[in-house]
């Protein structure tokens, strides 16, 4: 398994928008690159981060050198954006989360 942990500060009221628009890009990932599905999250100094899982870092790889799997989703996406931050890497040694 490989993950990534995306991190972003959303525009003022766009936050709505944003869960809707990933919403739509996760699930396409799901259905159409074989990602393993994401989890969203709100932190507490404001900023939204994202967990998603993939199979392996090829998997992440080839879909990321590939258009967007849902690009109106992923224009909605942007336009709420006002910081994105670099992604972080993951490369799991262990695992006690209950599936």
């Amino acid at each position: 398994m490989f993950c990534v942990i995306y991190r972003w500060r959303l525009k003022a009221g766009r936050e709505n928008d944003f869960i809707e628009a990933w919403r739509q890009l996760t699930l396409a990932i799901r259905e159409q690159r074989g990602g393993l599905g994401s989890r969203l999250h709100r932190a507490e100094d404001g900023s939204w981060i994202a967990y998603a899982q993939w199979p392996d870092r090829a998997a992440w790889e080839a879909s990321g050198a590939r258009p967007s799997a849902e690009p109106a989703a992923s224009a909605a996406m942007a336009e709420t954006i006002a910081e994105r931050f670099e992604p972080m890497l993951l490369e799991p040694v262990a695992d006690l989360l209950v599936r």
